[in-house]
């Protein structure tokens, strides 16, 4: 199978969560403007997730460019990944629904750490697949940004439990680190 066909799948999964995630946000049945404040922690969620699940996109996106060809281990591998952002409309409105009460932000953090290690397992099939020597390799070095988050989660998940506010500041914290997209991959293919 060509790379293709898993890069339109990944993009139509990622185009429905993204769907799902807004049609969560209720219009008002009041017309003042406090009753948008009342919306505030359900879309203050929403603007987390909607960033987390475009940061995904775009390094998704910059990590199957480098990719030459498509393994059995690598489907499985996007496939986890998919599933585990497909569970973000879920734990965004739990959490937004709940105004960032205790246990919908420690669901939201896990929700995000076992995005993290899907993606993780993801590029490790990748480089299974191409080699340790390859170029995708060679790019991804030794990842110390995925490290660092995946510690910022479990960190975050264990800190929400007495400070939920704590740990949303490190869920912010990590997707601003990710925001730009990871020009490691992008130099690889320049050269």
């Amino acid at each position: 199978m060509g790379k293709t066909r898993l890069e339109a799948f990944s993009d139509g999964v990622i185009a429905i969560i993204i769907t799902i995630m807004v049609l969560e946000l209720k219009v008002p049945h009041n017309p003042e403007l406090s009753a948008l404040w009342e919306l505030s922690p359900i879309f203050l969620s929403y603007v987390l997730s909607f960033a987390y699940v475009g940061i995904y996109w775009n390094n998704h996106h910059h990590l199957l460019h480098a990719v030459k060809r498509v393994s059995a281990g690598m489907l499985w591998a996007n496939l986890h990944l998919l599933f585990w952002l497909s569970l973000f409309p879920f734990t965004t409105g739990w959490m937004g629904e709940n105004h960032f009460a205790t246990w919908p932000v420690v669901f939201y953090g896990v929700n995000l750490l076992a995005a993290a290690i899907a993606y993780t397992i993801l590029v490790m099939a990748i480089i299974g697949t191409h080699g340790k020597d390859s170029d995708i390799a060679k790019a991804i070095g030794s990842d110390f940004k995925g490290k660092v988050s995946l510690l910022a989660y479990v960190v975050a998940v264990a800190l929400a439990l007495y400070y939920p506010w704590i740990s949303g500041a490190l869920y912010i914290a990590v997707a601003l680190m990710w925001f730009v997209p990871d020009s490691r991959i992008e130099r690889m293919m320049k050269n």
